[in-house]
């Protein structure tokens, strides 16, 4: 029944929308079946003006039909989505979907639950604290470590400096939920010079600026030097602070020395710090690879992705707290229609800043039960493999210059010394079709970056995308343009 006529009821076509429904879950399949051949970036030479006259126009007054629409959509689309499931593509730190988890996010969109309070829809409350609990065991954070589950890393980390804020200005006599920041004592934020730019957007979001901020000198590899850290705590005038340290520099994936980070952090009374492991943190589910992260468990509150290396459909971040009662304070709500807290239950609105959301903690409860403890080892041990792979192949080029020591999934690659080389490289790469990888600046030089992080990746994948590469940089040598 066409939505434009007078009157619709949608219940009165059920039979169609279970054939939408059937026609609508082959088109997925057959996707999700061609990602692994399919090419892996946008269709060269698409413009957003192109996209735009397909997908565009004024919107018609009647409803289109539904299947015709989604046929459409379909269509219209295809061309223009990159294929970030590819076990190809090392473009950004994304991860793929493990099957398990992709089918619980079917489910999660039909059942439809709004998933802020226990008395609305208990099951996913439930899924969440175990989930919750699984997480913390898996990632050896404090037991009674409460958790979150957020849009990702971002919020993620906005959650846990918002929790910050509370605690260190609730130890200078301050209650910054009742009182605002407007008159509150200063608060000090120390980070890395190479902290992420999602950092700095959850320390804008919770109020503190980035002109003020302390930063501290990294290693040739982008970790934070522990030295300059305690020195700088040294020269900060007396009063609350958080530091930020990271767990996966985003391109070369160093680790900051959180031990001797949480060392200095612990020497001077009110300072909290806080550990952005975006990708990173999920090494500390690996025995070989833990000891990159050692110290991790001594930080007061972390953010991470599911949809990175949990390989989860986005959008997935998680959060933890150490204190759980400076969490609750932060991101607690009360109102009258709603049951009085703290209750028995757990209300995932407690832990996140949304009260409405989708039911996130299903699809990571789906995915850590189907890969279990040693799973997730190996996805996150493999894909290290991959990228060590990778590396030491293109490093047999005598014209590739490898950047960074790769000890986690990335890999800086730079071709012929040159910037114009490189970036040439990069665009072949992306065109070809075979694999797609990004650029960054590193050390003042534009690099290629690659980022393995996809349960599906392997040594094969790794293999076909060095030789698109090396064939990319042979043909511009070919040309002279090297």
């Amino acid at each position: 029944m066409d939505g434009s006529r007078r009157g619709w009821d949608p219940r009165a076509d059920e039979a169609g929308t279970r054939e939408l429904l059937r026609a609508t879950a082959q088109r997925a399949i057959a996707y999700r079946a061609g990602v692994e051949e399919r090419r892996v970036g946008a269709r060269p030479g698409l413009t957003a003006d192109e996209l735009r006259a397909r997908l565009g126009g004024p919107l018609p007054d009647g409803g289109e039909d539904r299947a015709t629409l989604v046929e459409r959509l379909v269509a219209d689309v295809d061309d223009g989505l990159v294929a970030m499931s590819s076990p190809r593509y090392f473009g950004f730190v994304v991860g793929g979907s493990v099957p398990a988890a992709l089918a619980t996010d079917w489910l999660v969109s039909t059942w439809d639950q709004n998933v802020g309070l226990y008395l609305a829809t208990p099951a996913a409350s439930i899924v969440e604290e175990v989930a919750a609990s699984w997480l913390v065991d898996l990632l050896g954070l404090p037991p009674g470590t409460s958790v979150g589950f957020t849009t990702g890393a971002t919020m993620a980390n906005f959650t846990a400096l918002a929790a910050a804020r509370h605690a260190v200005l609730r130890s200078a006599g301050w209650d910054v939920e009742e009182d605002g920041l407007v008159g509150a004592p200063p608060v000090h934020v120390v980070l890395g010079e190479h902290v992420h730019a999602s950092m700095v957007i959850a320390f804008r979001l919770v109020g503190f600026g980035r002109r003020g901020a302390r930063r501290v000198a990294v290693d040739g590899e982008g970790a934070m030097l522990a030295a300059d850290l305690r020195r700088t705590l040294a020269e900060l005038p007396p009063g609350p602070a958080i530091v930020a340290a990271q767990a996966g520099e985003v391109n070369t994936g160093a680790f900051d020395p959180l031990d001797e980070i949480a060392d200095a952090v612990r020497e001077r009374p009110g300072t909290w710090l806080h550990v952005d492991g975006a990708f990173g943190m999920w090494a500390a589910a690996s025995p070989a690879l833990r000891h990159l992260a050692r110290g991790l468990e001594r930080a007061d509150s972390w953010g991470t992705d599911a949809h990175k290396w949990l390989n989860v459909p986005y959008d997935a971040g998680v959060v933890f707290v150490r204190d759980a009662a400076a969490h609750r304070a932060a991101m607690g709500v009360s109102a009258a229609y709603l049951p009085p807290a703290p209750g028995a239950e757990r209300d995932p609105f407690e832990y996140v800043p949304e009260m409405s959301r989708r039911g996130r903690g299903f699809v990571v409860y789906a995915a850590l039960r189907s890969l279990g403890r040693d799973g997730v080892r190996a996805l996150v041990e493999s894909n290290c493999a991959v990228a060590r792979r990778m590396a030491d192949r293109l490093a047999r080029s005598p014209r590739v210059d490898i950047l960074n020591e790769v000890v986690l999934n990335q890999v800086l690659v730079r071709f012929g010394d040159s910037d114009e080389t490189t970036r040439e490289v990069i665009r072949r790469v992306q065109d070809g079709g075979t694999a797609w990888a990004g650029g960054t600046t590193w050390d003042g030089r534009l690099a290629m970056r690659i980022s393995v992080s996809n349960w599906a990746t392997t040594p094969l994948d790794g293999d076909r995308a060095v030789d698109a590469i090396l064939e990319a940089l042979r043909g511009i040598e070919g040309t002279g343009a090297a």
